[in-house]
């Protein structure tokens, strides 16, 4: 069958392929089990790390935070120069989490990924120091996010350094159309 000519120039093909990747940026799908009432998955077992994936050796954790983010919002962007982030964001919630790679020497500097996590699924997201972070709730409910953090936080230190939401376009924030 062949497209009318009147309307070829509006047919796109998506891109299936993913956003590009961050060095050091580990994306890892651990075991949701869902049952009648809900679900339950496993975050941690702090003998010997958050998980088998994250072992205590390459990181050790030393606070575990909760935050509620209000339908619609957008909290971006922060970095760290001491401190790695694992998040887990529940799989109730769904997120699209934005990392920028803003670290001097990196192979993957100014790469920015886009990456859609919960919505049903479980994955811990392993974020390197000096990668920029943050996300934008898609849900019209609260949504949630634990993360496991290798420094504790410093009222008088904070090793939590922000940057504009829009720092590398208000676009990237957008969902596509079409």
């Amino acid at each position: 069958m062949q497209i009318d000519k009147e309307y070829r120039r509006f047919v796109k093909v998506q891109d299936y392929k993913g956003s590009p990747t961050i060095e050091g940026v580990r994306v890892v799908e651990i075991k949701n089990f869902v049952t009648e009432d809900g679900y339950f998955t496993e975050l941690s077992r702090p003998e010997n790390g958050i998980l088998p994936e994250f072992k205590s050796e390459e990181f050790e954790i030393k606070q575990i935070n909760y935050a509620k983010s209000a339908p619609d919002s957008i909290k971006g962007w922060h970095l760290h120069e001491h401190q790695e982030d694992v998040w887990f964001i529940t799989p109730d919630s769904k997120f699209l989490v934005g990392l920028f790679d803003a670290r001097d020497g990196s192979a993957t500097k100014g790469t920015a990924m886009r990456l859609v996590l919960g919505d049903g699924k479980a994955h811990l997201l392993y974020i390197p120091r000096g990668v920029a972070h943050g996300y934008r709730n898609l849900s019209d409910k609260h949504g949630y996010i634990i993360y496991f953090v290798n420094n504790t936080f410093k009222i008088q230190d904070p090793d939590e350094k922000r940057l504009d939401w829009d720092a590398i376009g208000p676009e990237f924030w957008e969902l596509p159309k079409g």
